[in-house]
């Protein structure tokens, strides 16, 4: 395996992606000239050229039209939000024309495209570039939603999200773009609705995903200096969920908390929460905890960043609860 950036194992992936089908392409703001906001599409336009690698204006329900009407054709684009916060521009096109034209054609349209790019909170940004919307594509019949945690998740996962005949919100973390891990060199990709467990155990369960199941293993790492094993469940897929990997784990540890960045109400969290009640009721020793975002806008000041977001220290309470130490 070679040890890449998280930024490098997505440019990887599409670049394999685009070599390997021509009807792949990426289009949106600054992935050419300028390489991607965060250097994500280094080398790209380079290597493809602009038929294939296509800059646009600041225009997201535009250029979310564009790339909508080209699945309809049979191209398969990448759109990339500069983040997802900008999305909520596009939220017309990508809701009510990208989710429905598939299940409003009998079948007959297939939108097979991936919007894609950075969500939540990076360091310093304030309320409006600070949101997680993962929960709001969640909750639209016919989007599938992925966000990755790791170097190898991205790439597979992507490359999985790119072939798929269709719709795919593909949310990154701009804190992660530099991260390094370890990436196969040979071809692989990881499918669609398949979760991991990133870390086993046997007496609390921690799900987590997107870069909250860093904190989850953080947490983990101090649990374990106290004797307390707890199993860390990367979801990867929000929709759809892997369901029986959660539900297996809490069976093993019968104790659940869930960790996300999201603000609290109407959450994946709870979401969560809610199918672990209904499918594991009887294996709980404990109610599920939902550790998340404070229900404020994200504020600007670094320590009240800080406060406001999930850490290590708010889940290890958290588990201490569930345990009743």
């Amino acid at each position: 395996m070679a040890e890449i950036t998280f930024r490098e194992a997505l440019n990887q992936a599409m670049a394999e992606e685009m070599e390997r089908d021509p009807n792949v392409y990426l289009m949106g703001e600054e992935v050419g000239y300028y390489n991607g906001a965060y250097k994500v599409s280094q080398g790209l336009m380079e290597r493809f050229g602009t038929r294939r690698v296509i800059d646009t204006p600041i225009a997201e329900l535009g250029f979310a039209g564009v790339g909508i009407g080209s699945a309809m054709v049979g191209l398969r684009p990448i759109i990339e939000m500069m983040t997802f916060n900008f999305s909520i521009l596009a939220l017309d096109q990508i809701v009510n024309n990208a989710a429905k034209l598939r299940y409003m054609s009998g079948g007959m349209l297939k939108i097979p495209m991936v919007f894609r790019g950075p969500g939540g909170s990076a360091h310093m940004l304030a309320a409006q570039h600070s949101q997680s919307l993962d929960p709001w594509f969640c909750n639209v019949a016919g989007l599938i939603v992925m966000t990755p945690s790791t170097p190898r998740d991205g790439k597979g996962m992507l490359k999985s999200a790119i072939r798929d005949d269709n719709p795919v919100i593909f949310i990154e973390s701009e804190t992660m773009y530099g991260m390094k891990g370890e990436v196969p060199e040979e071809e692989y990709i990881i499918p669609i609705g398949v979760g991991d467990i990133k870390r086993e155990g046997e007496h609390v369960t921690l799900v987590a995903w997107n870069k909250m199941t860093h904190v989850a293993l953080e947490a983990a790492d101090i649990l374990a200096q106290e004797g307390i094993e707890a199993e860390v469940i990367d979801p990867r897929t929000l929709k759809p969920l892997d369901e029986q990997m959660l539900i297996t784990s809490v069976e093993k540890t019968n104790r659940c908390i869930v960790v996300e960045e999201g603000w609290p109400y109407a959450s994946v969290g709870a979401e969560i929460a809610a199918r672990i009640n209904e499918k594991a009721f009887d294996y709980l020793d404990a109610p599920v905890i939902r550790i998340s975002s404070e229900d404020v806008p994200m504020p600007y000041a670094h320590n009240l960043e800080e406060a406001v977001r999930p850490n290590a220290e708010k889940v290890v309470q958290a588990a201490k609860k569930v345990l009743y130490i």
